[in-house]
């Protein structure tokens, strides 16, 4: 399946999907670090062990649909969406907690509407949120830091895939390793003032959370990375954030209790960047037309506040990507440009003027 880049109606640069779909997997490298150093091995082998799945379940289907294996294999989709599904997980997850993710998400989230190119929702969100509304506990079990005040440093490679693995060997003690993320503990606050709550909590380091701000830096920078590579344009992320942005300064509530945090921790924690640059910027299931684009930006943004804040789940980027997948064929339908010989954009009613 080939993309074309179009520069105008008479000249255009092939590109291929598999290397569209290299250079995201390139963007990621920043955020597989950082996730590496702060939170240990889990994030590298969960991304093997992951890979292995979606290549697999991807021959399985290909094999039953009577597809050509090294065509399909080659377009490294599959491979993508399991990188961002391990990102997504915490660290030290069970071994079959993300093989039931990446397998839902390659065999219904993708195939079950006949492949790449036909899938109305991102598959890896789908994928996690069906972990996350199936299996919350194993989800929340996000590792301790490192640099966190009381933790000496992350877990070895081979405590970590024990704890994966555990029928490889003794596995950590879940008590011993995990703790409430910054976004956890903002919704759960009722009491506390937010000077109150940064200081009983060390997770909570500067504007956002330890390891946590630096990893949403790590997927910004990647974001940058592929804007410049031109593969998609500013058009979504920016609405995104700014929409996020602007919810989280008219809700602001200053050091109050009731407050739900400041717009540089809403920014920097979670998974925002990652959502704004690497799954709302999903060419499939956003909108197309620039100010489709915008709209559908913008009410991501809203709706993560709005999860965030009032919903029941910590961070609301895959719930509020899922929903606007819905909305993005409706969007693209009422911001159609104008073509040319039309004076209102065509919707498929307009007749030649």
């Amino acid at each position: 399946m080939a993309l074309l880049r179009m520069s105008s109606p008479h000249t255009y640069g092939p590109g291929s999907t598999a290397r569209l779909m290299r250079l995201v997997i390139l963007a990621t490298l920043p955020a597989v670090f950082t996730l590496s150093f702060f939170f240990g091995w889990g994030t590298l082998i969960n991304l093997v062990w992951a890979g292995l799945v979606a290549i697999g379940c991807e021959a399985a289907v290909l094999l039953l649909r009577k597809r050509p294996l090294a065509f399909y294999l080659s377009d490294n989709s599959a491979l993508l969406t399991a990188i961002l599904i391990a990102l997504a997980l915490p660290p030290l997850a069970p071994w079959w907690l993300t093989l039931i993710g990446v397998a839902f998400a390659i065999v219904i989230g993708k195939h079950l509407y006949g492949g790449m190119g036909y899938n109305p929702f991102n598959p890896a969100m789908l994928g996690y949120v069906l972990l996350l509304v199936s299996f919350p506990a194993q989800m929340s079990a996000w590792a301790a830091p490192a640099g966190l005040e009381g933790v000496s440093g992350v877990e070895g490679f081979s405590a970590a895939l024990h704890t994966i693995f555990p029928f490889l060997g003794e596995p950590l003690s879940i008590d011993a390793y995990t703790l409430a993320t910054p976004l956890e503990l903002m919704r759960e606050n009722k009491s506390l003032t937010i000077d109150e709550l940064w200081q009983r909590h060390p997770v909570l380091w500067g504007v956002g959370g330890q390891g946590w701000i630096w990893v949403n830096v790590a997927f910004f920078a990647g974001g940058l990375f592929l804007l410049n590579q031109r593969v998609f344009t500013w058009h979504t992320p920016v609405a995104m954030l700014l929409s996020l942005s602007v919810m989280s300064l008219l809700f602001y509530a200053g050091d109050d209790s009731s407050s739900k945090g400041s717009t540089a921790f809403h920014l920097l924690s979670g998974a925002t960047m990652m959502g704004a640059f690497f799954i709302a910027t999903d060419p499939v299931t956003s909108a197309v037309s620039t100010r489709g684009k915008l709209i559908y930006g913008a009410m991501i943004g809203i709706l993560v506040y709005v999860i965030r804040s009032w919903g029941g789940y910590p961070d609301g980027v895959a719930f509020a990507i899922l929903l606007m997948n819905m909305a993005a064929p409706t969007i693209d339908y009422y911001t159609q440009p104008r073509t040319y010989g039309h004076k209102k954009p065509n919707k498929g009613l307009a007749k030649p003027d």
